[in-house]
Formats: structure tokens, sequence, C-alpha cells
């Protein structure tokens, strides 16, 4: 609760996250894949959302902070772009439906409380469909006991447990703390069994 009333006071302002751009890795991804549908979480105020659905994405856009979403809906209401935006915790997505081509995350996952990132991870793979893809962006603490936003390297081991790691590119956020761009898959179930057989 206290988390959800601190991310809508952030949006009265202009959150420093909030920066209005796509990042590369995002416009590299798009100019390199076909589109399909995509399931943005943490959408915040829909830059992103908008990118996607400017590149020919079908797009279904979460947040659970409303002047958020009230902001991202009037930004796409302006571009004439459709996008199907939902208030929704990430952690429970009652109201999402199907399978999507690509799931994105910017900054969602490494924000959420331990005790809710197995359901997370559940919903990815129950969302994701069986060669879709998982593009997260996170940022690394050393220790989950360390208060506020980050993952450790164990959580990325789990992750990798969880899904097929393509991708991973290091990088610094504003050059100070650690953080990553890592590509996920869906596992290929066909793949799995005959390698549990050999």
């Amino acid at each position: 609760m206290l988390r959800k009333l601190w991310f809508n006071l952030a949006y009265i302002g202009k959150p420093i996250w909030d920066t209005g751009i796509s990042p590369p890795e995002l416009i590299d991804f798009l100019s390199s894949h076909e589109n399909g549908r995509a399931l943005e979480l943490g959408c915040g105020t829909g830059t992103n959302a908008i990118t996607l659905a400017k590149s020919g994405w079908q797009v279904t856009a979460v947040d659970f902070a409303f002047r958020a979403l009230r902001s991202a809906k009037i930004k796409a209401r302006q571009e004439n772009i459709k996008i199907d935006f939902r208030w929704e915790n990430v952690d429970r997505l009652r109201n999402i439906f199907g399978c999507f081509d690509l799931i994105l995350d910017i900054g969602c996952f490494h924000s959420l409380a331990l005790e809710v990132r197995s359901k997370y991870i559940a919903n990815i793979d129950r969302f994701l469909s069986p060669e879709g893809t998982y593009l997260l962006y996170i940022f690394f603490k050393e220790s989950d006991e360390i208060f506020g936003p980050g993952v450790t390297e164990e959580t990325i081991r789990i992750l990798s447990q969880a899904f097929e790691l393509i991708q991973r590119k290091d990088s610094t956020e504003r050059g100070i703390r650690p953080s990553a761009w890592i590509w996920f898959q869906k596992y290929d179930k066909t793949k799995l069994i005959s390698l549990v057989n050999e």
C-alpha cells in the first residue's frame, strides 16, 4: 500500500526515471523483430508503450500508479495511438488475457517486494508466448537486505532457471549503480525434454 502511494505521489511531478525517451536497447530490438502482441509491465506515463505501438505492435500496458496511467492515456490520445492501458498490479494481472510475443519491463521488477516476485515470475511464464521474448532492465544491489530497489545476482540466476537467458548487457545507471539489460526467452519444452532424455 505504501509503495503504491509513493509512486502515485512521485507522479505529481516528473520522476527522475520518466525521461520521455525510449532506450536504444528497445529500439534495436524493434528494428530486428517482427511485430506482434506486447505487454509492458510498469508502463509509467506510456513512453515505451507508444514507441511499441508506433512500430506496429498491439500493446497492452500495465501500471498500478493511476496518475501515471492518466498521463499515458493523454499522451496516446494526443498522438491518435490505440493502446490498451490497464490499472493492475504486476503480480496479479487478473484482467490480462492471451499470450504475448514480447513482455517488456524497464525498471519494474527490481522495485517489487521480495514476497511478490515469485507471482510476478509466474505471470511472465503464463503470458509469454512459446517463442516470446522477455526484455528486462534492472539495476543491482549486493544484498536483498539493503533497502530500496534492485536485485541480486542470485535473483538473475533464479530467472535464468525459469527462462532461457539469450543476452545480457551490463552497464551502470547514471554512471553510478550497476545495471543490466537482459533478454530472456521461454524455454523450448521439446528441447528440455530431449536434454533430460539424453
